[in-house]
C-alpha cells in the first residue's frame, strides 16, 4: 500500500508540472502536437493491433460479454478513425484564452473573463480503446494534463496508445511527456489513494457504469463530474397527425440503432399522449417488437398492445441498457413533463410534435442536459454536436452539462487591467 501511495503521489506531481507547460503553449503548438499524435497512431498500427490481440484473447478467455469484446477490438478502420478523431480535435477553435465577456467600468478599469485550462484531469473509463486517444487529445487541446485509468480489459491496448502519444509529445518537447500518463496498475487498491490527491489533481471524470461512478464519488476528495444514468424519454404529443412515419422511425432508431440498445442515449421510455396512443401506440410497439425489443407497458398500454409485459413501479426509474422499453399513456403534456422530471436522469429527453407551442414549452420545462425536438435521442453525442469527440456526457449542472468537448475542459479567470488605479 505504501508503494501505491508514493506511486499516485508521483503521478500527480508529474501531471501538475506538465500541466503548467501545456497551459502556456500557443494554440498552434497544441494543434501541431495533436497532428503528430494522429500520425504516430497511424504509424503504430502494427504495434496497436498486436497489443489489442492480447487484450481480446484475455477477454474471450475471461468470457466477457460479446458486446464488450466487440467494443474492445481494433482493426484498420478503427485505428484510422482514432487518428482522424485526434485531427478533428486539432482543427477545432482553440478554447484557451477566449474572452467570455469584457467591459470597461466607469472608473476606467478594463474587466475581462477568459477561458483557462482546468489543470490536471483524472479520467476513469472502460472498454473502448478510442476513448484513450479522444480523452488525451481533448485535454491537450484545452491545455490540460490527464491521468488515464482505463479498464483492465483494454490494458495492453491503452499502454500501446499512450506510447504512441508519448512519441509525439517527446518529438515536440521532452518536458511534455507527463501531460498524458496511464495508471500502470489494474489493482483496485490504488483507486481510493489516487482519489485523495486533491493537491495535484483538479477534476475527476468517471465514464462507465453507475457502480463505477458511485464508487468514485464515495472515495474522492477531488471534485467529480458525474454521468450517472441515461434514463431517456420520448414524449409523443397529441399534435402528431401526419407524423406517423416520423414517429415510428424515430422511436425505433432511438432504441435499436446501437446493437443491443446498451448506450446512454438510447430511449428507455416512451410516453404517449392518450390521443396519440389511439393512433400510434400499437404500430410503434409492433415495430419495436419486430426488432427484438421487449415492451413493458402500463395498463392503458396493454389494452392497446396486449403483448406488452405489465410494467412495475420500478420500471419507470430503470435504465435498461438492453432491448427493453417502457411504455406509458398520459393524459397531457403536463403529466409527461412531470413524469420525466421525476423519473428521468436529466440526460436526454425528446418530444415528437407538430406544435411549435408544445415544443417550446417542453424544451423550457424539461430539466435535462439535452432536449430533442422531432429527433432521436441518439443524437446526444459529442461528435453529432460538432465537438469532434467527447470526454463524457455530464448529467451534473456544475460546471459542464451534456456532451463535453474541449471547451468544457476549461474554467475561467478574471483579468483586470488598470492604469495605476487605487481603490478609495
Amino acid at each position: 500500500m505504501s508503494d501505491f501511495q508514493s506511486y499516485v503521489e508521483r503521478l500527480g506531481r508529474r501531471a501538475r508540472e506538465a500541466s503548467r507547460r501545456v497551459a502556456v503553449l500557443s494554440g498552434q503548438a497544441r494543434r501541431e502536437i495533436l497532428r503528430r499524435i494522429a500520425d504516430s497512431i497511424r504509424q503504430g498500427r502494427g504495434e496497436l493491433l498486436e497489443a489489442n490481440a492480447k487484450d481480446v484473447q484475455s477477454a474471450e478467455q475471461a468470457k466477457l460479454p460479446v458486446a464488450m469484446v466487440e467494443r474492445l477490438k481494433l482493426n484498420d478502420k478503427r485505428i484510422a478513425a482514432m487518428a482522424d478523431g485526434v485531427e478533428q480535435i486539432a482543427a477545432q477553435v482553440d478554447p484557451v484564452g477566449q474572452v467570455i465577456e469584457g467591459y470597461i467600468r466607469p472608473n476606467g478599469l478594463r474587466i475581462q473573463k477568459v477561458r483557462v485550462p482546468i489543470g490536471v484531469v483524472l479520467f476513469f473509463y472502460e472498454s473502448r480503446p478510442n476513448v484513450t486517444s479522444d480523452a488525451a487529445a481533448l485535454c491537450l487541446k484545452s491545455g490540460n494534463a490527464i491521468i488515464l485509468r482505463g479498464g483492465k480489459e483494454a490494458f495492453e491496448t491503452n499502454r500501446a496508445i499512450v506510447r504512441m502519444i508519448h512519441q509525439a509529445l517527446k518529438s515536440a518537447d521532452e518536458g511534455l511527456v507527463d501531460a498524458v500518463q496511464l495508471v500502470e496498475s489494474t489493482d483496485r487498491a490504488l483507486v481510493p489513494l489516487i482519489l485523495k490527491q486533491d493537491r495535484t489533481i483538479d477534476l475527476v471524470i468517471p465514464r462507465g457504469g453507475e457502480s463505477l461512478i458511485r464508487a468514485v464519488v464515495a472515495d474522492s476528495t477531488i471534485p467529480v463530474l458525474k454521468h450517472f444514468t441515461g434514463n431517456c424519454h420520448i414524449y409523443i404529443d397529441r399534435d402528431t397527425r401526419g407524423m406517423e412515419q416520423q414517429v415510428r422511425q424515430i422511436c425505433v432508431n432511438a432504441k435499436t440503432s446501437y446493437p443491443g440498445g446498451g448506450v446512454c442515449n438510447a430511449v428507455e421510455h416512451l410516453l404517449f399522449h392518450r390521443e396519440a396512443a389511439e393512433r400510434l401506440l400499437k404500430n410503434v410497439c409492433e415495430d419495436l417488437a419486430a426488432k427484438g425489443v421487449e415492451i413493458h407497458g402500463d395498463e392503458r398500454t396493454r389494452v392497446l398492445y396486449p403483448d406488452a409485459r405489465a410494467a412495475t413501479d420500478e420500471d419507470w426509474d430503470t435504465e435498461y441498457l438492453a432491448l427493453v422499453v417502457g411504455v406509458k399513456v398520459v393524459d397531457s403534456m403536463e403529466e409527461a413533463i412531470g413524469h420525466i422530471n421525476e423519473h428521468g436522469s436529466h440526460h436526454t429527453d425528446a418530444i415528437l410534435t407538430d406544435s411549435k407551442r408544445s415544443a417550446d414549452e417542453f424544451a423550457q420545462r424539461v430539466d435535462s442536459a439535452s432536449v430533442m425536438i422531432n429527433a432521436s435521442t441518439r443524437f446526444a453525442d459529442g461528435g453529432e454536436y460538432g465537438l469532434g469527440a467527447e470526454i463524457g456526457i455530464s448529467t451534473d449542472k456544475l460546471h459542464a452539462r451534456g456532451p463535453m468537448g474541449a471547451t468544457d475542459l476549461t474554467t475561467s479567470k478574471w483579468i483586470v487591467t488598470g492604469e495605476g488605479h487605487c481603490r478609495g
